[in-house]
């Protein structure tokens, strides 16, 4: 059985025999997984290489482009500016910046932005990949287009827009892009790992991902539609955008987010204890609440698969996503994941850098958090 490095409470044994498996088998190359329960790490591990030759191990500090994962962190820096009172998820965009409210867009709320609803998943105009680095550029088109929907009406997938998105209210609101924000009034106060635009002086710690086989549209579920195409064509995403300097630097807030299993469940068990985690807190007790408002439950116009989606994280959604009533969940083009319940008081996070060609994840994840859930029960 492969070598699985960190620590883990006994009757979590079967996460480490679970992870252990999927490297012995070659479903992932390096991967780390971590639970934190009740604020704190009861299952901490990883393994495997962090490069697709195994000539360098994954370390305990080894990071990875987390993709959609990342989106995590930005619900939850717009949650605490609402919890402050400084941002209205009910107010139009408009409201905070002003340019946006043009072109069909001057009804668009911030809720609309958070649940994917807000017609905008996607650019009219053409964008090369290195474009996405131009946050001036990336915004402002957004500001200027018409929604390719009528706000509201549903839910279709914002697979990168929706970090420009929300970004650029919060640089409105507070003056700091979302990175700095995020590093100053999360990561640090969590001593948490986790980079949205990472410094070169990190850059030795990356273990690049990966690139999954190519997606065949003939065998996605669900159906391939020409919003589809539009959203995920322009630019083209390929995953080897990540092992790029320019990509690593920029602030890409819906895909680009550096970290591991222990980074993204250490920020997010401020969710999962309702504001507040290790002794710190971020967010009043109810600061949390809005995520469980449901802003879209049908099928996704863009994945063409059925989405129930709250204030930014997906919600309980049988039967692919069978969760509590207070559990919230968000994952990352490849495979990573994180789940939070908040009536368990539990994170459940998995990173890797093998990535599989799924857009709405995959087994190896769904195993990882079936072996944690059966651990909390025993």
């Amino acid at each position: 059985m492969a070598d699985v490095h960190g620590t883990c409470e006994p009757r979590f044994e079967a996460v480490r025999q679970t992870l252990a498996g999927q490297l012995e088998s070659g479903a992932d190359v390096g991967a780390s997984v971590a639970v934190y329960l009740h604020g704190e790490p009861v299952v901490d591990l990883w393994g495997g290489w962090a490069d697709p030759e195994r000539t360098r191990p994954w370390e305990r500090d080894t990071l990875t482009n987390v993709w959609s994962t990342t989106k995590t962190m930005t619900f939850l820096v717009a949650l605490m500016l609402h919890d402050r009172g400084e941002l209205d998820f009910h107010a139009p965009v408009a409201r905070y910046w002003p340019e946006f409210g043009t072109n069909g867009k001057e009804r668009i709320e911030v809720r609309h932005v958070m649940g994917h609803t807000a017609g905008l998943s996607g650019w009219e105009e053409p964008l090369a990949a290195e474009d996405l680095a131009d946050w001036e550029l990336c915004t402002s088109r957004l500001a200027a287009q018409a929604p390719w929907w009528e706000p509201g009406t549903g839910s279709g997938y914002h697979a990168v827009t929706q970090g420009y998105l929300i970004g650029e209210i919060v640089r409105r609101i507070t003056g700091d892009s979302i990175g700095t924000f995020f590093a100053r009034e999360v990561a640090r106060q969590l001593d948490a790992d986790f980079h949205i635009g990472l410094p070169p002086s990190e850059d030795h710690r990356v273990s690049n991902v990966i690139p999954p086989p190519p997606i065949n549209p003939a065998d996605m579920e669900g159906q391939v539609s020409d919003l589809m195409l539009k959203t995920f064509l322009n630019p083209p995403i390929d995953a080897t955008m990540a092992h790029h300097g320019w990509w690593r630097r920029a602030e890409i807030p819906a895909a680009n987010g550096q970290g591991n299993a222990r980074s993204v469940a250490a920020v997010q068990s401020v969710v999962a204890g309702r504001g507040q985690t290790r002794g710190v807190r971020l967010l009043s007790a109810g600061g949390t609440d809005p995520i469980f408002e449901v802003q879209a439950d049908g099928v996704d116009k863009v994945l063409g698969v059925r989405q129930r989606i709250g204030m930014g994280y997906g919600l309980s959604n049988p039967p692919e996503m069978p969760l509590g009533p207070r559990a919230c969940y968000w994952g990352g083009y490849g495979g990573s994941v994180i789940i939070v319940d908040q009536d368990a008081d539990l994170a459940i996070c998995y990173v890797m850098n093998k990535m599989e060609s799924g857009l709405v994840g995959d087994l190896r994840g769904a195993n990882i958090v079936a072996a944690a859930v059966a651990g909390l029960a025993s």
